[in-house]
């Protein structure tokens, strides 16, 4: 009977975890999502650590607030249109 519960409560960890953090994977998530949740954070990520940013505006000779804006163009769509979907 503690098997049927620990599932429970496992699955229900997992429910609130995903609410929780958006780029957490749950079935409903197709590749395309998945690669702009990855896209999206890791420009977050450089955005929000200013050596990343500093080292990407060296290595691209762009001022450091140029290149955090176009990192912030670059989260608007980071891996293009998403595809047509196929309607059921």
């Amino acid at each position: 009977m503690s098997k049927a519960s620990d599932r429970f409560n496992i699955n229900s960890q997992l429910e609130h975890l995903q609410a929780k953090y958006v780029g957490t994977w749950h079935a409903d998530l197709n590749r395309f999502e998945w690669g702009v949740n990855i896209q999206r954070d890791s420009y977050a990520s450089y955005i929000g650590h200013y050596p990343i940013l500093a080292y990407f505006s060296v290595a691209e000779n762009e001022s450091i607030e140029r290149q955090r804006y176009n990192f912030m163009q670059k989260m608007l769509l980071p891996c293009g249109l998403p595809p047509e979907r196929e309607e059921d």
